[in-house]
């Protein structure tokens, strides 16, 4: 979906940013990993995904660091929590709501006979920034295909991804990693086995 202000001001809300987003925290061997430490590391992850625009940005704070964090494991427990087939948690849903309801807003703009889509900001170029990736994914939970949010099934990765495949049977982020992975670890052990017996 792209909202274009007459201007050509442009906010792309792309699926495939939002899962990033919410791969920003990842499972490494064994532990979660946090990759927005400051919060210059979360306006430059912002400004080079292309979610926000660098002279827009602004300076970013630890409470926005705090805020970006919040959402994003908010949507994560959302995300997970379909894949899972489980209720999200509420607090969660709360989140999610709050976070939409303070970013970038379409309406209409008409000079003339002509009619645009433009576009006023929220309250912060934060909140601009996490309701622009959290749009994409709850579209899709509500008028997509909810049921292609899978988990890697990977146990040392975790990573969220959208399965786009034609069969809807991908089990893995990245097949050239995990998949990789774990079938070079069943051949493992199939060798292993088969030296026992």
């Amino acid at each position: 979906m792209l909202i274009q202000h007459p201007h050509d001001h442009e906010h792309g809300l792309d699926l495939e940013a939002a899962l990033d987003f919410l791969n920003t925290r990842e499972l490494e061997s064994g532990q979660f990993v946090e990759r927005l430490h400051r919060p210059s590391d979360a306006r430059t992850w912002f400004v080079d995904q292309g979610v926000l625009h660098d002279d827009a940005a602004g300076t970013w704070t630890d409470p926005d660091l705090e805020r970006i964090r919040t959402v994003r494991d908010a949507l994560h427990e959302v995300v997970d929590a379909v894949a899972e087939e489980r209720r999200p948690d509420p607090d969660a849903v709360e989140v999610v709501n709050d976070v939409l309801a303070r970013g970038v807003v379409p309406h209409l703009d008409c000079d003339g006979t002509t009619v645009r889509i433009g576009h006023r900001h929220g309250a912060s170029p934060v909140d601009d920034a996490v309701s622009s990736l959290a749009a994409p994914i709850v579209y899709e939970l509500a008028s997509g295909r909810p049921d292609r949010f899978r988990i890697c099934a990977h146990d040392t990765c975790r990573w969220t991804f959208f399965d786009a495949s034609p069969t809807a049977r991908r089990r893995w982020c990245d097949m050239k990693t995990c998949g990789n992975r774990a079938k070079a670890a069943r051949h493992r052990q199939r060798v292993r086995q088969e030296a026992i017996a």
